[in-house]
């Protein structure tokens, strides 16, 4: 009985080692209309993931993917074409945008300013002064200006760092300056942010489009040749940086927080996406403010004093923003110059 017995688990064990082995196989097998077996039927076809490395992979295009046990579903991806193309914008195609964007402005503002020179109080200075920005305003700015400066070099030296300066500083000082760049890149987002938002709010009703604007545009600007075309407090080309600061830092904003937070609130081409628009949005963003620091420090005379101590003097807001020097008076009592203090 008991050698019956033990034939019998022999017996039983081999039959479940049988079908714990073929159960698989048996699963996957599939049958053909006219009733024979296809043993490949659920395999991956060869052709299916040429067709899918051939077909055009604009960033944020599919994946060929599995089944994973685990629950990040994103290892299951085998093959995502999109990102050959991501790889080829982040390391050819931003190097050029980055490169043509402020190599040429800077280049442009040299051969401006060579050709035009600084932009002079054409009536001397008054020796009277008013009261432009306020205190709050130009902490607002400076705040956000700090920020953006060094959030600006740190996103170039992850763009051009390793091509330009790792054989310049070497493998260690490289790395230990690319990190804290990192440090600074993530957090000094946030103060960047706030202070974009307040610039928003701060001047929103002052830099509405209107038909000054355009004459102002036709005439130059007063930065083209001498004419100095009436304005109200911001120019249409001041209008122009404001709007440039609000969508591209608020662009710049929203996709390096989904990169700086990855997946929580997109997937893998969302987060490809977020990086194109981040870096092209960064170097256009980068190009554009050194116009704007340009004319607020050598291409204009008395324009740094703005934000500088937050007054102006009175013969410079009567050349390039008369309109707003005119409110200010007929605000004063008597018609005079409102807050004004003698130049010392």
């Amino acid at each position: 009985m008991a050698k019956l017995l033990a034939h019998a688990r022999i017996i039983i064990g081999a039959l479940a080692l049988m079908f714990v082995v073929a159960a698989p196989a048996l699963a996957q097998t599939q049958r053909n209309t006219d009733g024979s077996v296809n043993p490949t039927a659920s395999a991956v076809n060869e052709q299916k993931l040429l067709d899918a490395l051939a077909a055009p992979s604009p960033v944020g295009g599919g994946a060929i993917s599995g089944r994973v046990s685990i629950p990040d579903a994103k290892s299951g991806t085998l093959i995502q074409p999109a990102g050959r193309a991501w790889r080829e914008f982040h390391q050819v195609t931003l190097h050029w945008i980055g490169a043509i964007a402020i190599l040429g402005m800077l280049a442009v503002l040299v051969l401006f300013y060579l050709v035009r020179g600084m932009v002079k109080i054409e009536a001397g200075r008054s020796g009277r002064t008013v009261v432009r920005f306020n205190a709050f305003e130009r902490s607002v700015h400076w705040m956000t200006a700090t920020c953006f400066i060094v959030l600006a070099l740190s996103g170039l030296n992850i763009t051009f760092g390793r091509t330009l300066l790792l054989p310049l500083l070497g493998a260690d000082t490289f790395a230990t300056w690319s990190q804290w760049g990192k440090y600074a890149h993530n957090y000094l987002s946030f103060p960047f942010t706030i202070g974009v938002a307040l610039i928003l709010l701060m001047w929103i009703a002052n830099n509405i489009p209107n038909s000054v604007d355009w004459q102002w545009v036709k005439r130059g600007g007063g930065i083209v040749g001498n004419d100095h075309p009436p304005a109200y407090k911001f120019n249409a080309g001041q209008k122009m940086i404001y709007w440039i600061v609000v969508i591209g830092g608020g662009l710049s904003a929203v996709t390096g927080y989904i990169l700086m937070f990855p997946f929580y609130a997109t997937d893998m081409s969302g987060m490809q996406t977020a990086q194109v628009l981040h870096g092209s949005v960064g170097a256009l963003f980068i190009a554009a403010m050194l116009g704007h620091i340009y004319i607020g420090t050598i291409g204009m005379e008395g324009a740094f004093e703005a934000m500088g101590t937050g007054e102006v003097d009175e013969n410079w807001a009567k050349q390039h923003h008369s309109l707003w020097l005119e409110q200010e008076k007929n605000r004063a009592p008597s018609g005079a110059t409102p807050r004004a203090t003698p130049a010392e």
